[in-house]
């Protein structure tokens, strides 16, 4: 919740200096400091001011965001290393498999002639 500050000592003073009696100036000081009050709450009714976002809200969701980048970058990053893992796995298999088969298609044409 936001804080003003208002100095009631020094406001009383000046009202009196400035010809009010010290009834009149306590009297106005606390209607000013309603009226403050009041006004404050009305603002923070009519903009949502609790609902606003400072400086440092912005700052922490930014470190969070990054954060998670960084999370996800080494997610794909491995991602990628595993499925490029698994290409080579199927490339390898699949040229023995080829080599195995020109072999044997070899071998049987070698002993039919």
């Amino acid at each position: 919740m936001t804080t003003i500050t208002f100095d009631t000592h020094e406001f009383i003073k000046e009202l009196k200096s400035a010809g009010f009696s010290e009834q009149q100036a306590e009297a106005i000081t606390r209607l000013q400091k309603t009226a403050i009050s009041t006004t404050l709450e009305q603002a923070r009714h009519d903009y949502q001011l609790d609902d606003l976002a400072t400086k440092r809200d912005l700052k922490e969701l930014e470190l969070k965001v990054d954060a998670g980048i960084r999370e996800l970058e080494l997610k794909v990053a491995k991602d990628i290393a595993e499925s490029k893992a698994e290409l080579i796995r199927w490339v390898v298999g699949v040229g023995v498999l080829q080599m195995t088969l020109i072999v044997g298609l070899m071998l049987k044409l070698t002993h039919s002639i």
